[in-house]
């Protein structure tokens, strides 16, 4: 028998057996003990949560000859040959590679027949969100009426592209992004049953890098257990997976808070020789960051060793908490140069120079400081802006690095508690709304309230997509709102949605009192200020550039 992969050799075969997804699994059971079971689902989740493993198993389950407390046996006539593929009445399909009109008339004119050993014909579509237009059309009816034999699972990570016909017929599950202590559980059962040693270092690292998915850990364990070496540690992972080892981070960023240039040069140049990513390496300059502010702030030393932390200790007394979230925001915004330009390297080099630059920081401050106390209502809205924009970035790293508190409530949660509380105004509220403003004045003097406001009732999309824009009135109907540091593709597929223009519409229209259409403007900046000042900075800079 060949080689089977560890994430398919340790896919789930039981509802108990899928990690962090209880709240499904539990629901499930017991619509198959109760015999309610849907004739179509929708799985939607990021990937490797465990759509594809809870459609295999329900397969089996609503087939399965000896059910156990709602559980597939796995060792009847039915759920053995479910397992092995060979049974013709659970059928998969790829939406990826099988997106066409034909391929679902075939599923319609199949579905007709019944089932050959099992008591229900199942279809698993997988990633149905690839469906064309027409497939989709085409499997409307039959999922709406289908026969009493058949039932459909599908799964995908992009529910929006789903047409709102299809998703009104299904039962949708929302899996969760699986937390890394439960995917380091279940990393060790693997590794006991597999003979790996390995050391609670490396796992918390794989727990981190597969970002909630048990398939990326699984992956990344298999490919760290193939060197044939008797153990795996944290190195070897940094090694094979392109992450820098801690000593360079912890160098690099003690440069940093030393204005040591020559230091930071040199450690960056190591790091560069062992082939390391540089979008890694930011990534983890950026994370330990963030330690050693959560350290400061919390006392947390996450999953680092003794020394380690001391190392962290020291560093944290040598800066102050706001200097640790400037320095996280203009590594951001460094990420995002470098994004942009096809010299990464040299963007990257000119980035930690300037950090490590004592005199450039305090002429940024001085000029601040300039810009605030100037009357000049321009200079005021773009450092506003700046502020914006530095404060959303920080929000989404802190939020992405689940660096918030557990526990917090916002002001949705505690309105929706409220018995008195609709989500959907009644036309008269709305009415009266639009005869009364909200604010006083034209809609540009009051919008920083409109958009803090999308972060108080728990919007957070919106408001991310928002801050650090400018609005104007072109006209009495229209406003027009402007992106001056340009508009990314995620803030325009966002804000273009139909539902979400609508909803911002409706509350620039209550707000103003009078009807308001939206106009998205992109306010790209333009190359040749970037070039020059690049260049600007490298001709007063007395170190030397290799430009590729």
């Amino acid at each position: 028998m060949g080689y089977t992969a560890l994430y398919r050799k340790f896919r789930p075969a039981k509802f108990s057996e899928l990690v962090g997804q209880e709240h499904i699994t539990k629901t499930i059971k017991n619509q198959i003990l109760s015999d309610r079971v849907g004739h179509a689902y929708l799985f939607n989740g990021g990937r490797g949560t465990g759509k594809t493993s809870i459609a295999k198993i329900l397969a089996r389950a609503v087939n399965c000859l000896n059910l156990q407390d709602g559980e597939p046996c796995n060792e009847c006539e039915i759920c053995k040959a479910a397992l092995d593929g060979s049974l013709t009445d659970i059928v998969e399909m790829d939406a990826a590679s099988n997106n066409s009109v034909e391929d679902v008339r075939e599923i319609r004119e199949a579905v007709n027949f019944l089932p050959t050993k099992a008591k229900y014909r199942v279809y698993i579509i997988d990633e149905v969100h690839m469906l064309s237009t027409g497939a989709f059309n085409a499997l409307l009816k039959t999922l709406e009426e289908p026969p009493k034999h058949v039932k459909f699972l599908l799964a995908t990570t992009e529910p929006q592209k789903i047409p709102a016909t299809i998703l009104s017929r299904c039962q949708r599950f929302d899996f969760k992004r699986i937390s890394n202590e439960d995917i380091i559980k279940r990393l060790k059962i693997v590794c006991e049953e597999s003979k790996i040693e390995i050391s609670d270092e490396a796992l918390n690292l794989i727990a981190t890098l597969a970002e909630g998915g048990m398939r990326d850990a699984l992956s990344i364990l298999e490919r760290c257990n193939q060197d044939g070496e008797d153990k795996i540690d944290e190195n070897k992972i940094r090694d094979l997976v392109g992450i820098p080892k801690i000593t360079y981070i912890k160098q690099i960023v003690e440069s940093i808070i030393n204005y040591d240039i020559d230091s930071s040069l040199k450690t960056i140049e190591e790091i560069i020789k062992e082939g390391k990513d540089l979008n890694n390496l930011l990534w983890e300059i950026i994370k330990y960051v963030k330690d050693i502010l959560l350290f400061k702030s919390t006392g947390s030393d996450q999953t680092y060793s003794k020394e380690e932390v001391e190392d962290i200790k020291n560093l944290s007394e040598k800066i102050s908490k706001e200097d640790l979230i400037n320095l996280i925001c203009n590594l951001s915004e460094l990420e995002n140069s470098m994004k942009m330009s096809t010299q990464k390297l040299i963007i990257f080099q000119t980035g930690i120079i300037k950090l490590c630059n004592k005199q450039d920081i305090h002429k940024s401050e001085k000029n601040v400081e300039n810009d605030s106390g100037n009357n000049n209502s321009g200079n005021n809205n773009f450092s506003l802006n700046n502020l914006e924009q530095r404060v959303t970035k920080i929000e989404n790293f802190i939020r992405a690095s689940n660096f918030a508190g557990k526990g917090g409530k916002n002001s949705f949660s505690e309105k929706s508690k409220n018995p008195n509380f609709s989500v959907h105004n009644n036309s008269e509220e709305n009415s009266k709304a639009i005869q009364k403003p909200k604010y006083e004045g034209k809609t540009q003097d009051y919008w920083p309230k409109l958009v803090e406001n999308f972060k108080e009732e728990g919007k957070m999309f919106m408001y991310i997509n928002l801050a650090g824009t400018v609005a104007k009135e072109i006209n009495d109907m229209t406003l027009a709102i402007e992106f001056p540091n340009g508009m990314t593709e995620v803030a325009k597929e966002f804000l273009e949605r139909p539902d979400n223009k609508m909803n911002l519409q409706k509350t620039i229209t209550m707000a103003a009192g009078k009807d308001m259409q939206v106009k998205f403007i992109d306010c790209k900046p333009q190359d040749d200020e970037f070039s020059n000042g690049f260049e600007s900075f490298a001709s007063h800079s007395d170190v030397p550039f290799n430009i590729i």
